[in-house]
């Protein structure tokens, strides 16, 4: 699965795609235990930034695929 960073997360990887090695479907808690288990300071991210699938934001409930691109995306504030 392809991980894209943007904005805080990016920062606190250091990098702005990270390939998330995984042969089965994983839950959104899944996803963000292996995440956080290979950058663990994203921990911070967990509650606050969202997570898009292909462009289009997760739902609930929805797995996430080992083909998938995964954007993390942090809150956003505009000016």
């Amino acid at each position: 699965m392809k991980v894209l960073f943007f904005a805080q997360s990016r920062q606190i990887t250091g990098c702005d795609n990270y390939r998330l090695k995984t042969d089965q479907p994983v839950t959104e808690s899944e996803f963000w235990a292996l995440l956080v288990k290979a950058f663990p300071d994203l921990a911070s991210q967990q509650k606050t930034a969202r997570l898009a699938r292909q462009e289009t934001y997760l739902q609930r409930d929805e797995l996430l695929q080992p083909n998938d691109e995964i954007a993390v995306i942090p809150p956003v504030s505009g000016g």
